[in-house]
């Protein structure tokens, strides 16, 4: 089976994230990671490949240096990548993301596509859904065990009471949470490995993508101000003076969570 799995490039979360003027996070100038959850689904689609002697392909979208998370991928890895890079592309919302993205993976052949549950910088949590509706593929989230077997993708999802057991035919989309798998380290070998491992780079030309459907020009959402978060206030101090208990009662009650 030929997995895809989504990786992007992203501020080093670490440290302390800056916005443009624009509202966008700054990406030039600053560290860049793999984003730490696309550690998680590429462990988990070469745990698929493996058991079924397939392939793995990183997808990306985002500026050339973007390949340096997608040679993290291979190093791991990965057979190949492909980056979806172009400068109409600069501010595009998460469904023209997931517009691009949709095309690359049917470009790429795959049967099966992973991701994170949501990227660290951008937390909307949407592209992967997106992207099924996009290509008309099921779409199992938010997993923390997944096979494949027989062409037939199965998960367990986490949830308050237990966990539901979630199954559809492939092809499918699935997005795994950070509990799922022991991301490998990449070895010297892999590293090594990586730089002469395929790579494809293409354009919304190439992908036959209107460019006043992605970008800002096709942009649905717009930034148009931003607040820092209110700082939490102290709270209400309750003495142990014989009248707590009633104090407290009385608190719960405005609450209206007794």
């Amino acid at each position: 089976m030929k997995v895809a799995v989504l990786v992007k490039q992203i501020p080093d979360p670490s440290g302390a994230g800056r916005l443009d003027g624009s509202h966008r996070l700054v990406r030039e100038g600053v560290e860049v990671v793999l984003d730490p959850g696309d550690a998680y689904g590429v462990e988990a689609a070469l745990r698929v490949a493996e058991a079924s002697s397939g392939e793995v392909v990183a997808i990306s979208m985002g500026p050339e240096r973007a390949l340096e998370a997608i040679r993290k991928a291979l190093s791991m890895g990965a057979g190949s990548g492909l980056l979806v890079t172009d400068p109409r592309l600069l501010g595009s919302d998460a469904l023209a993301t997931a517009r691009v993205l949709a095309r690359a993976v049917e470009r790429s052949g795959a049967e099966l596509l992973i991701g994170c549950t949501e990227s660290t910088d951008g937390y909307t949590g949407t592209v992967p859904a997106a992207i099924a509706e996009l290509l008309g593929w099921p779409a199992l989230t938010f997993a923390k065990q997944l096979e494949v077997e027989g062409g037939r993708v199965r998960i367990q999802r986490q949830t308050a009471s237990g966990h539901d057991l979630v199954e559809a035919e492939a092809p499918a989309v699935v997005t795994v949470t950070g509990g799922i798998n022991e991301p490998r380290y990449p070895t010297l070998k892999g590293i090594m490995a990586a730089r002469s491992k395929p790579v494809e780079q293409l354009g919304l030309d190439d992908l036959g993508i209107d460019p006043a459907s992605v970008g800002e020009a096709g942009a649905g959402q717009l930034v148009s101000s931003v607040e820092p978060v209110p700082e939490r206030s102290s709270g209400e101090l309750i003495e142990a003076d014989g009248a707590a208990a009633r104090r407290l009662a009385d608190y719960l009650a405005e609450l209206k969570l007794v």
